[in-house]
């Protein structure tokens, strides 16, 4: 059993650590972390999920950008010490996190010490991953939307959190402010 909740600022550099063990060194340079320079994670949907000792099993952080003028959830990193792999931990912190960010709501499962209240409901979210994994939780690839190069425009995938919310969405990613 794991309980959620969102990332605090003490709990920063536990989650890189974590993310510093998941991926290679050279994550940072990937283009999707341009995006993220100088911009907070989105606060409420970034989440930790520590075990009963309060060690930390994963974490997921979602990032504000602008697509083609419009605001959009960048979905990224999400990643289970591991440890701790193969035991769902990564689907409930996605499904989790997708729950809180979408507007009508959706099952937030009852571990998670979250709340929705105050939280800014979001139309659209997208990521740089494997279709085959992501799909399962309903993303598809986007057509039309750039990422900063060097990104597999195949690897850039988008879930619709409110009916249409993609449609006619294109243009470039940008940072968020």
């Amino acid at each position: 059993m794991y309980d959620l909740a969102a990332e605090t600022a003490s709990d920063r550099w536990e989650v890189e650590a974590l993310y510093d063990t998941c991926f290679a060194p050279g994550r940072t340079a990937l283009s999707s972390y341009r995006l993220r320079e100088g911009v907070p994670p989105v606060a409420g949907l970034s989440l930790v999920a520590r075990d009963d000792l309060g060690i930390l099993a994963g974490a997921i952080r979602f990032w504000p950008v602008n697509v083609g003028g419009h605001e959009a959830l960048l979905l990224g990193p999400v990643a289970v010490h591991p440890t701790r792999q193969g035991e769902g931990l990564g689907a409930l912190l996605i499904e989790t996190s997708l729950a809180l960010a979408t507007p009508e709501g959706g099952e937030v499962h009852q571990s998670a010490q979250l709340a929705r209240a105050d939280q800014k409901t979001w139309e659209r979210v997208m990521l740089v991953g494997d279709a085959p994994y992501y799909g399962r939780y309903g993303f598809a690839p986007l057509q039309g939307v750039i990422m900063p190069p060097p990104t597999n425009p195949e690897r850039v995938l988008g879930r619709a959190l409110r009916v249409g919310a993609w449609d006619g969405v294109t243009g470039d990613v940008t940072r968020a402010g």
